[in-house]
């Protein structure tokens, strides 16, 4: 004679249908892809970029929310409280991993309160000069900074940004002593340089490629430890003068932790082939991105591996905001 379930197993039973049966339809109404920073930056345009087309995948509305401030802790802080069920993702960069150090009370632990679903891209930061500053090589530029301690400064878009970590990353290894002058965000510290207010910066290829290819800027390297297929001619800061350096900006698609694990599959096999789509490889390529599409496990590796990594800089470099 067979026993019947007991009511504790038929809730579970009845609990794994149901989130079998919500990841088989999801999503069923419009996705919400948040993004820490203006309309018209580096993380806007990738998340536009992605957007659209999965809202062509998904059948539904893929609607970019952007939500700037606080190097995009609101983002962040709105996500990692969200419904666990898929509807809220956000689109991360490297300051989630550089918030992790950087401030003292977050609202959130972003290796807690987040699931990596994918970094969908990799693009460097360019070291790029005022045309006016007298350096048209890495080492030339080390020279110019060690002939003038102290006298040449260097733009980021706020402190702790990884405009201003890359280039404390770049102090440290090459030996130079070079000031930190923090703008209210990308826009203004590309302009002080642009004017020549400020003689230099390290900044997103997405954004600073197009100004150096016109002569706004000069670009003397890239951070990565391999040239940018949109910028072959540019060399690695590794290569130029300072070997070892190795400074990745990423965007990657967080979901709030406990989003059931099927949802996670579903977009991250989305974004895969929409990476592999030639007409947003040659998107993204345009702009200096590098596609990548790794699963929810490897996203994660590398995510824990950043945080260690830029923790150790903004120690090394003093940064702290409250």
């Amino acid at each position: 004679m067979s026993k019947r379930p007991s009511r504790s197993l038929l809730f579970w039973m009845l609990l794994l249908l149901s989130a079998s049966a919500g990841a088989q339809t999801y999503p069923s109404k419009a996705v919400r892809l948040v993004v820490g920073f203006p309309p018209g930056g580096a993380t806007d345009v990738v998340a536009r970029a992605l957007g659209q087309k999965m809202s062509e995948a998904f059948g539904q509305p893929v609607i970019i929310d952007n939500r700037a401030g606080a190097a995009s802790n609101i983002a962040t802080e709105l996500v990692a409280t969200s419904p666990r069920d898929g509807y809220t993702l956000l689109m991360g960069t490297i300051s989630l991993a550089i918030n992790a150090s950087l401030y003292k009370n977050l609202p959130y632990d972003a290796l807690k309160d987040l699931a990596p679903v994918s970094q969908v891209t990799s693009a460097p930061f360019l070291l790029v000069l005022h045309p006016s500053v007298p350096a048209r090589t890495v080492k030339e530029f080390i020279a110019l900074a060690k002939a003038r301690p102290g006298q040449l400064n260097f733009a980021s878009a706020g402190n702790g940004s990884g405009a201003h970590l890359f280039a404390e990353m770049f102090r440290s290894m090459a030996g130079i002593d070079i000031v930190h002058v923090p703008y209210k965000g990308a826009a203004p510290a590309t302009t002080a340089v642009l004017s020549g207010e400020t003689p230099f910066m390290f900044d997103n290829i997405v954004t600073t490629l197009p100004l150096a290819r016109s002569g706004k800027f000069r670009a003397l390297a890239v951070t990565t430890l391999t040239r940018a297929s949109a910028a072959p001619d540019i060399p690695t800061v590794a290569e130029a003068g300072v070997p070892g350096y190795d400074a990745n900006s990423w965007f990657g698609v967080f979901a709030p932790a406990g989003a059931p694990p099927a949802v996670i599959n579903r977009l991250h096999t989305e974004l895969v082939r929409i990476l592999k789509a030639p007409d947003v490889k040659e998107r993204l390529a345009s702009f200096g991105a590098e596609p990548v599409g790794s699963d929810p496990a490897r996203f994660a590796a590398f995510f824990r591996n950043e945080v260690a990594k830029w923790g150790k800089v903004v120690r090394d470099s003093g940064a702290r905001i409250d």
